[in-house]
């Protein structure tokens, strides 16, 4: 891998294969592309595309069966459990078209979860919660548990919650996918704002209207990388 501070993601022919029974499932098939730092990009395609599985590899959630994957200039698949545990926790914020927000817990207590697995004191994990639902205005709400929640103020708390250790990339896996058009563009547009103040933003959709407000466009067809567009460019 060439060496460069300003990118954060470098896939070198990423390949996945899934064996199931007797046969084998080329779900991803020489993916090679890089992500710079503060970019602002879609991966998308249809179902069984692929995009699902790529997803899973950037957020070292699986591992490629060939090809290299490198994060902040490290080859992943030399990590240890530990390593990819702390990759997981802190570098990579996961944000999900089901908001896996637990029923019970206040707003606030949802951001937090991360930063009391990761053992941070209580006065410094209440500042970054404060922070971080700030960011996604839902301070006058931190108080309500997702039952008491607006689908879109839901998305906002999880959108926090992905945040609130400070990760390296934002990975939202069809995240206006449960809702309707106008709240999916207050997400959008709360993305747009994220990334304005430095956040590196990866969304996996198959909807069209959420890929084109990025500015760049992985197209993904049958676990290839069929096109890519910028900006209108394509190449």
């Amino acid at each position: 891998m060439t060496a460069d501070n300003n990118i954060i993601i470098s896939a070198e022919d990423l390949c996945k294969t899934y064996v199931l029974g007797k046969q084998e499932v080329k779900a991803l098939c020489h993916a090679t592309f890089t992500v710079k730092k503060k970019e602002f990009m879609a991966i998308m395609g249809p179902s069984g595309s692929g995009k699902s599985t790529l997803m899973n590899l950037l957020g070292c959630l699986d591992t490629p069966t060939e090809g290299k994957y490198y994060l902040n200039g490290k080859l992943v698949s030399t990590m240890t459990e530990n390593e990819l545990a702390h990759i997981r926790n802190r570098e990579i914020g996961f944000v999900f078209q089901v908001f896996n927000l637990l029923p019970r817990a206040t707003a606030f207590r949802n951001v937090e979860l991360p930063l009391i697995y990761k053992g941070e004191r209580k006065q410094e994990r209440q500042a970054k919660v404060l922070n971080a639902l700030k960011l996604v205005d839902m301070t006058d709400r931190m108080n309500h548990r997702p039952p008491e929640l607006s689908g879109g103020e839901r998305q906002r708390i999880a959108v926090a919650r992905a945040l609130v250790n400070e990760p390296s990339i934002l990975l939202a896996d069809e995240p206006t996918g449960n809702l309707d058009s106008k709240t999916g563009q207050d997400i959008l547009n709360l993305f747009h704002k994220l990334n304005a103040r430095g956040n590196t933003i990866i969304i996996v959709s198959h909807d069209m209207n959420v890929a084109q407000q990025t500015q760049r466009i992985l197209f993904l067809k049958d676990g290839r990388i069929e096109r890519e567009e910028r900006k209108g460019v394509r190449a």
